[in-house]
């Protein structure tokens, strides 16, 4: 037989099932996962988890209590693992990973916001090699993944323009080695080790150009035309729409730490020296946060010259139109490229 309600009973019977299915899906994170990298690319990074910037505008957004973990994973191969896995819920890496996982998800990873831009440089110990085109069969590069890297892609541009030949972005992928910064500047300062070139960034190129013989073989800049973003942060689509204050406090605590790097980059700095093992003065870390081509903005800048490439070389698909196809609608009031 069945169970009968009478009207009062079962309108409130409904009424909290509509109530639990609401709060459900208006539910966010309790604990909000990060992945982050060595360098002065991620310093913004380090400035959020050294002062709880999160926790502090995650309260302010009424999302009281959220708990922000860190992960540092050094490769973007591992970086995107992570978040497809959904062991992270934003993870911060180069602009071609984010594009990898944005074309290999047909839209669903997008970015979020830019993190940093600086110049980076292809540095060697090899005295023979000047150029891009000096390298033999056994010079081996350290890049933090082979041909995907940001590092890798660019050289693939370089490769293309002084070449002239639209495979000549392939030229070079037999020498690559992936590393971990951190590794691959260890390696090229061991005479002993195979790896006799780094494609790097700040502070570990700076690093290793204070050593004799290390010298500079290609600018980013270079290969680009001019300054651009390095990092993004980016997310699933799923993330990104369940957790909209989580979202806004991640934003709010990236900007209060640029604006921290902008107004008191010597504050700034050597907050970042406590976090990390770098042979690095606080006046030098200054130095680089406000060097010529230092970008710390969320505003992406010339991220479709990776898009473009990436499209064309058959990295992904389809060719994006705009920046504002593979970031979120964050930042689309904004001017960006």
């Amino acid at each position: 037989m069945p169970l009968r309600y009478g009207p009062l009973r079962y309108g409130l019977i409904v009424g909290v099932a509509l109530w639990l299915a609401t709060a459900t899906a208006n539910a966010e994170v309790s604990e909000l996962k990060i992945t982050k990298q060595p360098g002065l690319l991620f310093a913004p990074m380090l400035l959020m988890e050294h002062d709880k910037l999160i926790e502090k505008h995650a309260a302010q957004a009424g999302v009281p209590g959220l708990k922000t973990s860190w992960l540092t994973i050094m490769s973007g191969g591992a970086n995107n693992d992570a978040l497809l896995s959904g062991s992270v819920h934003i993870t911060t890496s180069g602009v071609t990973n984010m594009l990898l996982l944005w074309s290999k998800t047909n839209g669903d990873v997008k970015a979020i916001i830019g993190v940093s831009g600086l110049p980076f440089k292809l540095v060697t110990r090899s005295p023979n090699i000047k150029t891009i085109k000096d390298y033999g069969p056994n010079d081996r590069i350290a890049v933090p993944t082979v041909r995907q890297s940001i590092q890798a892609i660019t050289l693939g541009i370089a490769l293309q323009k002084a070449y002239g030949d639209d495979k000549a972005n392939e030229k070079l992928v037999p020498n690559q080695v992936q590393m971990g910064h951190p590794d691959a500047l260890t390696a090229l300062l061991n005479p002993q080790h195979e790896v006799t070139s780094h494609f790097s960034s700040s502070p570990f190129q700076e690093i290793e150009l204070k050593n004799p013989g290390v010298h500079v073989v290609l600018e980013s800049r270079e290969a680009l035309g001019g300054d651009g973003h390095v990092a993004l942060a980016y997310s699933t689509t799923k993330f990104y729409e369940e957790n909209p204050k989580a979202v806004q406090a991640f934003f709010a605590a990236y900007q209060e730490a640029v604006g921290m790097i902008k107004k008191d980059p010597k504050s700034a700095a050597d907050t970042y020296l406590s976090m990390v093992k770098e042979r690095a003065s606080a006046e030098e870390i200054v130095q680089l946060f406000t060097q010529g081509g230092a970008i710390y903005q969320a505003e992406p800048v010339r991220t479709m010259v990776y898009a473009d490439y990436m499209a064309k070389a058959g990295f992904i698909k389809p060719i994006p139109k705009s920046w504002k196809d593979y970031f979120f609608p964050l930042l689309h009031a904004r001017e960006g490229s």
